[in-house]
Protein backbone atom coordinates (compact mmCIF):
# COMPACT_ATOMS: atom_id res chain seq x y z
CA UNK A 1 0.00 0.00 0.00
CA UNK A 2 2.95 2.27 0.43
CA UNK A 3 3.62 2.00 -3.31
CA UNK A 4 0.09 3.11 -4.06
CA UNK A 5 0.43 5.94 -1.55
CA UNK A 6 3.69 7.07 -3.17
CA UNK A 7 2.02 6.87 -6.56
CA UNK A 8 -0.83 9.11 -5.50
CA UNK A 9 1.14 11.50 -3.27
CA UNK A 10 2.13 13.94 -6.04
CA UNK A 11 -1.52 14.51 -6.78
CA UNK A 12 -2.46 15.63 -3.20
CA UNK A 13 -3.50 19.26 -2.79
CA UNK A 14 -0.69 21.27 -1.22
CA UNK A 15 -2.01 24.01 1.15
CA UNK A 16 -0.87 27.49 0.43
CA UNK A 17 -0.73 28.34 4.17
CA UNK A 18 -0.75 26.06 7.21
CA UNK A 19 -3.95 27.55 8.57
CA UNK A 20 -6.00 27.67 5.33
CA UNK A 21 -6.46 23.89 4.61
CA UNK A 22 -5.98 20.64 6.30
CA UNK A 23 -2.60 18.94 5.84
CA UNK A 24 -2.41 16.06 3.35
CA UNK A 25 -3.06 12.55 4.66
CA UNK A 26 -0.17 10.49 5.84
CA UNK A 27 0.56 6.86 5.07
CA UNK A 28 0.14 5.85 8.71
CA UNK A 29 -3.36 7.29 9.01
CA UNK A 30 -5.92 4.47 9.47
CA UNK A 31 -8.47 6.16 7.26
CA UNK A 32 -5.91 6.57 4.46
CA UNK A 33 -4.90 2.94 4.79
CA UNK A 34 -8.52 1.78 4.62
CA UNK A 35 -9.22 3.86 1.53
CA UNK A 36 -6.10 2.60 -0.27
CA UNK A 37 -7.15 -0.98 0.52
CA UNK A 38 -10.55 -0.21 -1.00
CA UNK A 39 -8.97 1.25 -4.13
CA UNK A 40 -6.94 -1.89 -4.63
CA UNK A 41 -10.11 -3.93 -4.87
CA UNK A 42 -11.76 -1.78 -7.55
CA UNK A 43 -11.44 -2.38 -11.25
CA UNK A 44 -10.13 0.14 -13.72
CA UNK A 45 -13.60 0.90 -15.03
CA UNK A 46 -14.87 1.53 -11.53
CA UNK A 47 -11.97 3.81 -10.82
CA UNK A 48 -12.72 5.88 -13.88
CA UNK A 49 -16.49 5.89 -13.76
CA UNK A 50 -18.07 5.32 -10.34
CA UNK A 51 -15.32 6.28 -7.91
CA UNK A 52 -15.21 10.00 -8.74
CA UNK A 53 -18.98 10.20 -8.41
CA UNK A 54 -18.82 8.34 -5.10
CA UNK A 55 -16.11 10.67 -3.81
CA UNK A 56 -18.11 13.72 -4.91
CA UNK A 57 -21.24 12.39 -3.21
CA UNK A 58 -19.37 11.67 0.00
CA UNK A 59 -17.78 15.15 -0.06
CA UNK A 60 -21.16 16.81 -0.51
CA UNK A 61 -22.68 14.68 2.23
CA UNK A 62 -19.89 15.63 4.61
CA UNK A 63 -20.29 19.26 3.63
CA UNK A 64 -24.02 19.19 4.37
CA UNK A 65 -23.37 17.48 7.70
CA UNK A 66 -20.77 20.08 8.60
CA UNK A 67 -23.16 22.87 7.66
CA UNK A 68 -25.95 21.39 9.77
CA UNK A 69 -23.54 20.85 12.65
CA UNK A 70 -22.21 24.38 12.40
CA UNK A 71 -25.74 25.77 12.34
CA UNK A 72 -26.86 23.64 15.25
CA UNK A 73 -23.80 23.84 17.47
CA UNK A 74 -21.94 26.90 16.38
CA UNK A 75 -22.09 28.50 19.86
CA UNK A 76 -20.68 25.42 21.51
CA UNK A 77 -18.02 25.19 18.84
CA UNK A 78 -17.05 28.83 19.34
CA UNK A 79 -16.96 28.40 23.12
CA UNK A 80 -14.89 25.25 22.77
CA UNK A 81 -12.54 27.04 20.51
CA UNK A 82 -12.10 29.92 22.97
CA UNK A 83 -11.58 27.48 25.87
CA UNK A 84 -9.15 25.56 23.82
CA UNK A 85 -7.26 28.75 23.17
CA UNK A 86 -7.13 29.51 26.96
CA UNK A 87 -6.29 25.94 27.82
CA UNK A 88 -2.60 26.61 27.30
CA UNK A 89 -2.57 29.18 30.12
CA UNK A 90 -5.09 27.37 32.38
CA UNK A 91 -3.22 24.11 32.57
CA UNK A 92 -0.06 25.62 34.14
CA UNK A 93 -2.19 27.59 36.63
CA UNK A 94 -4.12 24.41 37.49
CA UNK A 95 -0.90 22.60 38.09
CA UNK A 96 0.38 25.36 40.34
CA UNK A 97 -2.85 25.40 42.37
CA UNK A 98 -2.83 21.64 42.66
CA UNK A 99 0.70 21.82 44.03
CA UNK A 100 -0.33 24.48 46.54
CA UNK A 101 -3.38 22.39 47.61
CA UNK A 102 -1.14 19.40 48.07
CA UNK A 103 1.16 21.46 50.26
CA UNK A 104 -1.73 22.83 52.33
CA UNK A 105 -3.48 19.52 52.94
CA UNK A 106 -1.46 18.69 56.10
CA UNK A 107 -2.31 22.07 57.61
CA UNK A 108 -5.96 21.57 56.72
CA UNK A 109 -5.98 18.15 58.33
CA UNK A 110 -4.47 19.59 61.49
CA UNK A 111 -7.06 22.38 61.61
CA UNK A 112 -9.91 19.89 61.13
CA UNK A 113 -8.55 17.73 63.90
CA UNK A 114 -8.26 20.70 66.25
CA UNK A 115 -11.82 21.85 65.41
CA UNK A 116 -13.25 18.38 66.00
CA UNK A 117 -11.40 18.12 69.29
CA UNK A 118 -12.44 21.63 70.38
CA UNK A 119 -16.16 21.24 69.60
CA UNK A 120 -16.55 17.65 70.70
CA UNK A 121 -20.00 17.17 72.33
CA UNK A 122 -18.62 14.75 74.89
CA UNK A 123 -16.64 17.53 76.60
CA UNK A 124 -17.80 20.82 78.16
CA UNK A 125 -17.49 23.75 75.85
CA UNK A 126 -18.59 27.34 76.51
CA UNK A 127 -19.04 28.11 72.83
CA UNK A 128 -21.31 25.13 72.29
CA UNK A 129 -23.29 25.98 75.40
CA UNK A 130 -23.74 29.54 74.18
CA UNK A 131 -24.87 28.30 70.78
CA UNK A 132 -27.25 25.82 72.37
CA UNK A 133 -28.77 28.60 74.45
CA UNK A 134 -29.06 30.78 71.37
CA UNK A 135 -30.82 28.00 69.48
CA UNK A 136 -33.08 27.32 72.45
CA UNK A 137 -33.93 31.01 72.67
CA UNK A 138 -34.65 31.09 68.95
CA UNK A 139 -37.07 28.16 69.26
CA UNK A 140 -38.84 29.66 72.31
CA UNK A 141 -38.82 33.32 71.35
CA UNK A 142 -42.62 33.46 71.48
CA UNK A 143 -42.72 32.10 75.02
CA UNK A 144 -39.99 34.47 76.17
CA UNK A 145 -41.92 37.35 74.63
CA UNK A 146 -45.02 36.30 76.56
CA UNK A 147 -43.02 36.16 79.79
CA UNK A 148 -41.55 39.62 79.15
CA UNK A 149 -45.06 40.98 78.63
CA UNK A 150 -46.25 39.76 82.06
CA UNK A 151 -45.29 42.95 84.01
CA UNK A 152 -46.98 45.15 81.39
CA UNK A 153 -50.09 42.98 81.45
CA UNK A 154 -50.13 43.09 85.26
CA UNK A 155 -49.81 46.87 85.20
CA UNK A 156 -52.71 47.08 82.75
CA UNK A 157 -54.97 44.97 84.95
CA UNK A 158 -54.07 47.04 88.02
CA UNK A 159 -54.82 50.24 86.11
CA UNK A 160 -58.14 48.80 84.97
CA UNK A 161 -58.99 47.94 88.57
CA UNK A 162 -58.21 51.53 89.64
CA UNK A 163 -61.10 52.96 87.60
CA UNK A 164 -64.26 51.92 89.50
CA UNK A 165 -66.16 54.98 88.28
CA UNK A 166 -66.03 54.09 84.61
CA UNK A 167 -66.23 50.32 85.08
CA UNK A 168 -68.77 48.12 86.76
CA UNK A 169 -68.18 46.18 89.96
CA UNK A 170 -68.04 42.90 88.04
CA UNK A 171 -65.40 44.27 85.68
CA UNK A 172 -63.37 45.62 88.58
CA UNK A 173 -63.57 42.26 90.35
CA UNK A 174 -62.47 40.52 87.16
CA UNK A 175 -59.50 42.88 86.87
CA UNK A 176 -58.50 42.19 90.48
CA UNK A 177 -58.80 38.44 89.93
CA UNK A 178 -56.74 38.62 86.73
CA UNK A 179 -54.05 40.66 88.48
CA UNK A 180 -53.87 38.14 91.32
CA UNK A 181 -53.66 35.22 88.87
CA UNK A 182 -50.84 36.94 86.99
CA UNK A 183 -48.99 37.62 90.22
CA UNK A 184 -49.38 33.98 91.29
CA UNK A 185 -48.08 32.85 87.88
CA UNK A 186 -45.01 35.12 88.16
CA UNK A 187 -44.31 33.84 91.67
CA UNK A 188 -44.56 30.26 90.39
CA UNK A 189 -42.08 31.05 87.59
CA UNK A 190 -39.70 32.60 90.13
CA UNK A 191 -39.95 29.48 92.28
CA UNK A 192 -39.32 27.18 89.30
CA UNK A 193 -36.38 29.20 87.94
CA UNK A 194 -34.71 30.92 90.90
CA UNK A 195 -31.37 31.24 89.05
CA UNK A 196 -32.80 33.05 86.03
CA UNK A 197 -31.95 36.75 85.95
CA UNK A 198 -34.76 37.36 83.47
CA UNK A 199 -37.39 35.82 85.74
CA UNK A 200 -35.86 37.64 88.71
CA UNK A 201 -36.18 41.00 86.96
CA UNK A 202 -39.76 40.26 85.96
CA UNK A 203 -40.52 39.25 89.54
CA UNK A 204 -39.15 42.57 90.84
CA UNK A 205 -41.29 44.53 88.37
CA UNK A 206 -44.31 42.47 89.35
CA UNK A 207 -43.69 43.15 93.05
CA UNK A 208 -43.75 46.88 92.32
CA UNK A 209 -47.10 46.54 90.57
CA UNK A 210 -48.40 44.34 93.38
CA UNK A 211 -47.50 46.98 95.94
CA UNK A 212 -49.54 49.41 93.86
CA UNK A 213 -52.39 46.88 93.85
CA UNK A 214 -52.15 46.57 97.64
CA UNK A 215 -52.42 50.35 97.91
CA UNK A 216 -55.49 50.31 95.69
CA UNK A 217 -57.12 47.57 97.76
CA UNK A 218 -56.37 49.37 101.03
CA UNK A 219 -57.77 52.58 99.57
CA UNK A 220 -60.94 50.74 98.55
CA UNK A 221 -61.39 49.67 102.18
CA UNK A 222 -61.59 53.37 103.08
CA UNK A 223 -64.57 54.00 100.83
CA UNK A 224 -67.54 55.48 102.75
CA UNK A 225 -69.99 53.36 100.72
CA UNK A 226 -68.20 50.06 101.29
CA UNK A 227 -70.55 47.08 101.50
CA UNK A 228 -70.02 43.76 103.23
CA UNK A 229 -69.67 41.74 100.02
CA UNK A 230 -67.11 44.14 98.57
CA UNK A 231 -65.21 44.20 101.87
CA UNK A 232 -65.06 40.41 102.02
CA UNK A 233 -63.78 40.24 98.43
CA UNK A 234 -61.17 42.91 99.14
CA UNK A 235 -59.93 41.12 102.26
CA UNK A 236 -59.75 37.88 100.29
CA UNK A 237 -57.67 39.59 97.60
CA UNK A 238 -55.39 41.06 100.26
CA UNK A 239 -54.87 37.59 101.72
CA UNK A 240 -53.65 36.42 98.32
CA UNK A 241 -51.64 39.42 97.20
CA UNK A 242 -50.11 40.26 100.60
CA UNK A 243 -49.94 37.04 102.63
CA UNK A 244 -47.52 38.69 105.05
CA UNK A 245 -50.43 40.77 106.35
CA UNK A 246 -52.30 37.60 107.30
CA UNK A 247 -49.33 36.02 109.08
CA UNK A 248 -49.57 36.31 112.84
CA UNK A 249 -46.21 36.12 114.50
CA UNK A 250 -47.51 36.46 118.03
CA UNK A 251 -50.52 34.24 118.47
CA UNK A 252 -51.59 30.91 117.04
CA UNK A 253 -54.94 30.46 115.31
CA UNK A 254 -57.75 29.09 117.40
CA UNK A 255 -58.54 25.43 116.99
CA UNK A 256 -62.33 25.68 117.26
CA UNK A 257 -64.92 28.07 115.92
CA UNK A 258 -66.00 30.81 118.27
CA UNK A 259 -69.54 31.76 119.12
CA UNK A 260 -70.68 35.12 117.79
CA UNK A 261 -73.51 35.53 120.26
CA UNK A 262 -71.41 37.28 122.88
CA UNK A 263 -68.13 39.10 122.66
CA UNK A 264 -65.84 39.25 125.65
CA UNK A 265 -63.51 42.23 125.28
CA UNK A 266 -60.63 40.44 126.92
CA UNK A 267 -56.98 41.28 126.41
CA UNK A 268 -55.86 37.69 126.54
CA UNK A 269 -56.74 36.66 122.98
CA UNK A 270 -54.60 37.21 119.93
CA UNK A 271 -55.92 37.72 116.47
CA UNK A 272 -55.71 34.76 114.13
CA UNK A 273 -55.76 36.97 111.03
CA UNK A 274 -52.46 38.76 111.40
CA UNK A 275 -52.59 42.45 110.61
CA UNK A 276 -55.61 42.23 108.29
CA UNK A 277 -58.11 42.77 111.10
CA UNK A 278 -56.27 45.80 112.43
CA UNK A 279 -55.83 47.14 108.90
CA UNK A 280 -59.53 46.76 108.19
CA UNK A 281 -60.51 48.57 111.39
CA UNK A 282 -58.06 51.41 110.76
CA UNK A 283 -59.32 51.82 107.19
CA UNK A 284 -62.94 51.90 108.35
CA UNK A 285 -62.07 54.37 111.11
CA UNK A 286 -61.04 56.97 108.53
CA UNK A 287 -64.51 57.36 106.93
CA UNK A 288 -65.93 57.62 110.45
CA UNK A 289 -63.60 60.50 111.21
CA UNK A 290 -64.38 62.14 107.88
CA UNK A 291 -68.11 61.84 108.50
CA UNK A 292 -67.71 63.33 111.95
CA UNK A 293 -65.56 66.12 110.51
CA UNK A 294 -68.57 67.19 108.47
CA UNK A 295 -70.04 68.35 111.81
CA UNK A 296 -67.25 70.91 112.29
CA UNK A 297 -69.59 73.93 111.90
CA UNK A 298 -71.78 72.62 114.73
CA UNK A 299 -68.71 71.70 116.76
CA UNK A 300 -67.36 75.23 116.48
CA UNK A 301 -70.61 76.62 117.88
CA UNK A 302 -70.49 74.05 120.66
CA UNK A 303 -66.89 75.05 121.39
CA UNK A 304 -68.03 78.63 121.83
CA UNK A 305 -70.55 77.47 124.43
CA UNK A 306 -67.80 75.44 126.14
CA UNK A 307 -65.61 78.52 126.25
CA UNK A 308 -68.39 80.59 127.77
CA UNK A 309 -69.08 77.82 130.30
CA UNK A 310 -65.45 77.69 131.37
CA UNK A 311 -65.39 81.46 131.64
CA UNK A 312 -68.46 81.34 133.88
CA UNK A 313 -66.86 78.62 135.97
CA UNK A 314 -63.74 80.74 136.41
CA UNK A 315 -65.84 83.75 137.44
CA UNK A 316 -65.16 85.81 134.32
CA UNK A 317 -68.83 85.74 133.24
CA UNK A 318 -71.73 85.28 135.63
CA UNK A 319 -73.36 81.87 135.35
CA UNK A 320 -76.84 83.31 134.88
CA UNK A 321 -75.69 85.51 132.00
CA UNK A 322 -73.89 82.55 130.43
CA UNK A 323 -77.01 80.38 130.64
CA UNK A 324 -79.09 83.08 128.99
CA UNK A 325 -76.68 83.73 126.16
CA UNK A 326 -76.05 80.07 125.39
CA UNK A 327 -79.77 79.20 125.24
CA UNK A 328 -79.26 76.31 127.64
CA UNK A 329 -76.56 74.67 125.41
CA UNK A 330 -78.71 74.33 122.30
CA UNK A 331 -75.72 74.25 119.94
CA UNK A 332 -74.00 71.57 121.99
CA UNK A 333 -77.22 69.56 122.00
CA UNK A 334 -77.51 69.75 118.21
CA UNK A 335 -73.90 68.74 117.80
CA UNK A 336 -74.11 65.82 120.22
CA UNK A 337 -77.33 64.52 118.66
CA UNK A 338 -75.81 64.41 115.20
CA UNK A 339 -72.52 63.07 116.60
CA UNK A 340 -74.21 60.21 118.46
CA UNK A 341 -76.39 59.34 115.46
CA UNK A 342 -73.39 59.08 113.16
CA UNK A 343 -71.34 57.31 115.82
CA UNK A 344 -74.06 54.74 116.45
CA UNK A 345 -74.62 53.97 112.79
CA UNK A 346 -70.96 53.84 111.76
CA UNK A 347 -69.65 51.98 114.82
CA UNK A 348 -72.32 49.29 114.54
CA UNK A 349 -71.60 48.89 110.82
CA UNK A 350 -67.83 48.60 111.38
CA UNK A 351 -67.99 46.07 114.20
CA UNK A 352 -70.69 43.94 112.56
CA UNK A 353 -68.77 43.94 109.29
CA UNK A 354 -65.62 42.90 111.16
CA UNK A 355 -67.47 40.01 112.84
CA UNK A 356 -68.71 38.79 109.44
CA UNK A 357 -65.31 39.02 107.75
CA UNK A 358 -63.12 37.78 110.61
CA UNK A 359 -65.17 35.24 112.60
CA UNK A 360 -61.99 33.51 113.78
CA UNK A 361 -60.42 36.76 114.96
CA UNK A 362 -63.00 37.52 117.64
CA UNK A 363 -62.07 37.52 121.32
CA UNK A 364 -62.63 34.20 123.07
CA UNK A 365 -65.50 34.00 125.59
CA UNK A 366 -63.16 32.28 128.03
CA UNK A 367 -59.63 33.66 127.80
CA UNK A 368 -58.53 32.79 131.35
CA UNK A 369 -56.80 29.61 130.27
CA UNK A 370 -54.63 31.25 127.60
CA UNK A 371 -52.58 34.15 128.81
CA UNK A 372 -49.19 33.38 127.30
CA UNK A 373 -47.75 32.60 123.93
CA UNK A 374 -46.21 29.26 124.74
CA UNK A 375 -45.80 27.06 127.70
CA UNK A 376 -42.71 28.78 129.09
CA UNK A 377 -42.74 32.16 127.34
CA UNK A 378 -43.45 35.17 129.47
CA UNK A 379 -44.89 37.24 126.61
CA UNK A 380 -48.58 37.95 126.82
CA UNK A 381 -50.86 37.34 123.88
CA UNK A 382 -51.86 40.36 121.85
CA UNK A 383 -55.43 41.51 122.36
CA UNK A 384 -57.98 41.16 119.63
CA UNK A 385 -58.04 44.18 117.29
CA UNK A 386 -61.79 44.58 117.69
CA UNK A 387 -61.36 44.76 121.47
CA UNK A 388 -58.94 47.67 121.25
CA UNK A 389 -61.02 49.24 118.51
CA UNK A 390 -64.20 49.10 120.58
CA UNK A 391 -62.39 50.70 123.52
CA UNK A 392 -61.11 53.41 121.19
CA UNK A 393 -64.62 54.09 119.92
CA UNK A 394 -65.93 54.33 123.48
CA UNK A 395 -63.11 56.69 124.41
CA UNK A 396 -63.97 58.89 121.42
CA UNK A 397 -67.59 59.12 122.52
CA UNK A 398 -66.60 59.55 126.16
CA UNK A 399 -64.27 62.45 125.44
CA UNK A 400 -66.89 64.13 123.25
CA UNK A 401 -69.56 63.78 125.94
CA UNK A 402 -67.13 64.98 128.57
CA UNK A 403 -66.39 68.10 126.53
CA UNK A 404 -69.89 69.13 125.49
CA UNK A 405 -72.43 67.46 127.78
CA UNK A 406 -71.78 69.94 130.64
CA UNK A 407 -72.89 72.76 128.30
CA UNK A 408 -76.45 71.41 128.32
CA UNK A 409 -78.28 72.61 131.43
CA UNK A 410 -81.78 71.59 130.43
CA UNK A 411 -82.64 68.35 132.22
CA UNK A 412 -84.97 67.06 129.51
CA UNK A 413 -82.35 67.61 126.81
CA UNK A 414 -79.71 65.82 128.88
CA UNK A 415 -82.02 62.87 129.45
CA UNK A 416 -82.77 62.74 125.72
CA UNK A 417 -79.07 62.66 124.88
CA UNK A 418 -78.32 60.07 127.53
CA UNK A 419 -81.18 57.93 126.20
CA UNK A 420 -79.65 58.21 122.76
CA UNK A 421 -76.28 57.16 124.22
CA UNK A 422 -78.00 54.25 125.93
CA UNK A 423 -79.47 53.11 122.61
CA UNK A 424 -76.00 53.39 121.09
CA UNK A 425 -74.55 51.28 123.90
CA UNK A 426 -77.29 48.71 123.40
CA UNK A 427 -76.62 48.68 119.67
CA UNK A 428 -72.98 47.83 120.24
CA UNK A 429 -74.03 45.56 123.08
CA UNK A 430 -75.69 43.25 120.58
CA UNK A 431 -72.19 42.81 119.16
CA UNK A 432 -70.66 42.27 122.59
CA UNK A 433 -69.35 45.80 123.24
CA UNK A 434 -71.83 47.34 125.66
CA UNK A 435 -70.36 50.46 127.28
CA UNK A 436 -73.34 51.62 129.35
CA UNK A 437 -71.53 51.44 132.67
CA UNK A 438 -68.64 53.51 131.38
CA UNK A 439 -71.04 56.30 130.47
CA UNK A 440 -72.59 55.96 133.93
CA UNK A 441 -69.16 56.61 135.42
CA UNK A 442 -68.86 59.58 133.10
CA UNK A 443 -72.18 60.89 134.39
CA UNK A 444 -70.89 60.69 137.95
CA UNK A 445 -67.71 62.49 136.94
CA UNK A 446 -69.63 65.29 135.24
CA UNK A 447 -72.13 65.71 138.08
CA UNK A 448 -72.35 69.27 139.47
CA UNK A 449 -70.88 69.43 143.02
CA UNK A 450 -73.65 71.85 144.00
CA UNK A 451 -76.29 69.16 143.42
CA UNK A 452 -75.36 67.14 146.53
CA UNK A 453 -78.97 66.59 147.46
CA UNK A 454 -79.79 65.08 144.09
CA UNK A 455 -76.79 62.81 144.22
CA UNK A 456 -77.68 61.72 147.74
CA UNK A 457 -81.11 60.63 146.56
CA UNK A 458 -79.54 58.74 143.65
CA UNK A 459 -81.76 60.52 141.12
CA UNK A 460 -79.07 61.48 138.63
CA UNK A 461 -79.94 61.88 134.98
CA UNK A 462 -78.34 58.58 134.09
CA UNK A 463 -80.28 56.67 136.76
CA UNK A 464 -83.57 58.16 135.62
CA UNK A 465 -82.77 57.34 132.02
CA UNK A 466 -81.91 53.76 132.96
CA UNK A 467 -85.16 53.35 134.89
CA UNK A 468 -87.22 54.67 131.98
CA UNK A 469 -85.35 52.41 129.62
CA UNK A 470 -86.05 49.39 131.79
CA UNK A 471 -89.74 50.27 131.96
CA UNK A 472 -89.92 50.56 128.17
CA UNK A 473 -87.97 47.35 127.72
CA UNK A 474 -90.28 45.49 130.09
CA UNK A 475 -93.35 46.76 128.28
CA UNK A 476 -91.91 45.73 124.94
CA UNK A 477 -91.11 42.31 126.36
CA UNK A 478 -94.69 41.92 127.58
CA UNK A 479 -96.03 42.90 124.16
CA UNK A 480 -93.59 40.58 122.43
CA UNK A 481 -94.72 37.61 124.53
CA UNK A 482 -98.33 38.34 123.73
CA UNK A 483 -99.41 38.57 127.36
CA UNK A 484 -103.04 39.66 127.69
CA UNK A 485 -104.50 42.12 130.10
CA UNK A 486 -105.72 39.26 132.33
CA UNK A 487 -102.19 38.17 133.25
CA UNK A 488 -100.70 41.62 133.21
CA UNK A 489 -101.00 42.01 136.97
CA UNK A 490 -98.71 39.02 137.61
CA UNK A 491 -96.00 40.67 135.52
CA UNK A 492 -96.46 44.18 136.78
CA UNK A 493 -93.76 46.54 135.65
CA UNK A 494 -91.77 48.07 138.41
CA UNK A 495 -92.01 51.75 138.94
CA UNK A 496 -88.95 54.03 138.75
CA UNK A 497 -89.00 54.33 142.55
CA UNK A 498 -89.01 50.59 143.05
CA UNK A 499 -86.25 50.13 140.51
CA UNK A 500 -84.12 52.76 142.17
CA UNK A 501 -84.71 51.15 145.54
CA UNK A 502 -83.72 47.77 144.11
Amino acid sequence: MSDLYELLAPYFDVPESPSSHLPPPTANDPQTTNYLNRLSTLSLSDLTSTEPASLLHAAQSHLRNLQALSKRSHKAVIASSSHLTNLASLLPALGTQATELKDELPHFENAVSEFAQKYDRSTENAVLDRRKRAMLLSRNVDRVSDVLDLPTLLSSTVSAAQAPITTSAASSSSSYASALDLHAHIKRLNALYPQSKLVGGISKQAETEVQNLVSVLITSLQSPSLKLAAAMRTIGWLRRVAPELADDGYGAPKASALSTKSLNLSAGNASANGALGSLFLVCRLQPLHKTLEALDPLRELADQESARRRSATNGTIPKQQQAQTSALGSQSERYLKRYIEIFREQSFAIVSMYKSIFPSGLPSPDASGETQLGGNDGLLLLPSPVSSFALHLVEMLQFTLKDYLPNITDKQSRESLLTQVLYCAGSLGRLGADFGMMVALLEEELADPEDDLEEADGNTDWVQVMMKHRIQASRLEVLARGVGSGRKASMDVQSPTALSAG
